[in-house]
């Protein structure tokens, strides 16, 4: 069976062919950030008109690509939720009519399932049940992944998530959108990360939020007011106090997401971790966590790196999950789903 993704929540337009047996046949992304970024932040308004223009040559590219023609997709799976509105309302429109002018269904899928299932598309895919970290824009999630659909939540964010915190830093810093990777860049140039030495009142040390709490929940709101105190302390700002801010704060995030990675895996008895999302990509935490569980004889998996942003591929996929499953639509009518609990999301 060949479904054809299409992923259009927030600022990245992504197209993906897949195939039940064949696997991944094609994929397309066009981001938004060049645009946002003179704005310092996603414009909700712009990102619709931009996916308005972006979603039809992105399918005739997937399709060019994987030398197929529309007549031979079996189904649409689309992104219904969480997102924006108005971003959400161009793929769900497109995918249903271009669904309806083909005669074949549609399946709904949620944008965080997508996230999930993104390191099954990888070569030597982790096998069920996982625990995974979800750390995807506004998410920061501990879950139990049993199969498709069967999810439980062990740890959630109590207000700001690991992305908001890394985009929020980044702009108390003064970097630019986005701002996760423009602070982990920085973080490289700081005086703690190259070895050199640094001067007493640049030893810095940040808050490790709920480290000790005793459950799986992260709060990352006081990290990044603590990053504002001790930037007006050393104000004005110079390069290399802004690199050793920004080297303490990843170092705090990624401690704290590393440990409550294993803390849910001695938890739970299991003995595999899926890592997914946008902060999914840092360097950091990617070595804290191979550290970690290679010390406890655990496995750490992760979707590759184009696929830890949002992007078609992981929508295709989790369609087909579903379209194998049967749970697909065929009435054509839509909505979108801009807030969307993935504990609510439906067992196949």
């Amino acid at each position: 069976m060949l479904i054809l993704g299409v992923e259009s929540s927030c600022d990245e337009t992504g197209l993906a062919l897949y195939d039940t047996e064949q696997g991944l046949l094609s994929h397309a992304l066009h981001s938004q950030v060049a645009m946002h970024a003179e704005y310092g932040g996603v414009v909700p308004e712009l990102a619709s008109r931009d996916h308005i223009r972006r979603v039809l040559p992105l399918t005739e590219r997937v399709l060019l690509d994987a030398e197929k023609t529309l007549q031979d997709i079996d189904a649409i799976a689309y992104t219904q939720g969480p997102g924006l509105s108005g971003a959400l309302l161009v793929g769900t429109s497109f995918a249903a009519s271009l669904a309806f002018s083909l005669g074949i269904p549609t399946i709904q899928v949620h944008h965080l399932e997508g996230h999930l299932l993104a390191p099954l598309l990888e070569d030597n895919p982790p096998a069920f049940p996982f625990v995974a970290l979800l750390v995807s824009g506004g998410h920061s999630q501990l879950m139990r992944v049993d199969g498709v659909g069967e999810y439980q939540l062990l740890g959630d964010t109590l207000d700001d998530a690991a992305g908001e915190a890394f985009d929020k830093t980044a702009k108390l810093l003064g970097l630019g959108y986005p701002g996760g990777p423009a602070l982990a860049k920085l973080a490289e140039q700081s005086a703690a990360n190259s070895g050199r030495s640094s001067s007493p009142d640049r030893l810095f040390k940040l808050p490790r939020p709920l480290l000790n709490s005793g459950d799986l929940n992260f709060s990352f709101s006081g990290l990044k007011t603590a990053v504002l105190s001790l930037a007006n302390k050393h104000q004005p700002l110079d390069e290399a106090t802004k690199a050793d801010i920004a080297w303490e704060f990843q170092e705090a995030i990624t401690e704290v997401l590393s440990i409550k990675c294993m803390t849910a895996l001695r938890q739970t008895g299991l003995d595999s971790l899926v890592v997914s999302g946008g902060v999914g990509a840092n360097t950091k935490l990617r070595e804290k966590l191979n550290a970690a569980t290679k010390a406890k004889l655990c496995k750490v998996s992760y979707p590759r790196l184009e696929f830890c942003t949002d992007n078609g591929a992981m929508i295709a996929f989790a369609g087909a999950m579903r379209f194998k499953a049967k749970q697909v639509e065929n009435d054509y009518g839509f909505s979108v789903r801009p807030r969307w609990d993935l504990a609510d999301l439906q067992q196949p």
